[in-house]
């Protein structure tokens, strides 16, 4: 439930709103499907002590980034400073990529590049 107020009457106004859905728009997943799909993906790879040492590695990469950021948000002063250097970077980026159209159009290209270097279309 909402409450809106109106501006002449200072009374609130009482809205309802009920979502549904219907079966077309559906996104739920058969989990027996996702399930099927993953082994089907893990049977097809080669080299499975290659992809548990990388998700290995990426697990203790973010232990330890959690780690690293939990002691430089004990420090007092370094936590402000961070974020003033992120809304620095934010700013800049904005005015960089997102200002004009185009530097829009040349981070579409640059992230295209990247999808296809990363998929090995490249």
């Amino acid at each position: 439930m909402l409450f809106f107020f109106h501006i002449e009457s200072r009374k609130p106004l009482l809205l309802q709103i009920k979502a549904t859905s219907s079966e077309e728009t559906s996104t739920s997943v058969d989990a027996n499907e996702l399930f099927t799909d993953l082994k089907e993906k893990w049977d097809a790879v080669e080299n499975k002590s290659t992809v548990l040492l990388y998700g290995g590695g990426a697990i203790v990469a973010v232990w330890l980034s959690s780690i690293l950021v939990g002691a430089i948000n004990s420090v007092p002063l370094l936590p402000k400073v961070m974020e003033l250097v992120g809304l620095g970077y934010t700013g800049w980026f904005v005015y960089r990529y997102l200002l004009f159209k185009s530097s829009r159009k040349e981070l579409a290209t640059d992230i295209e590049s990247l999808k296809k270097k990363i998929a090995g279309t490249e």
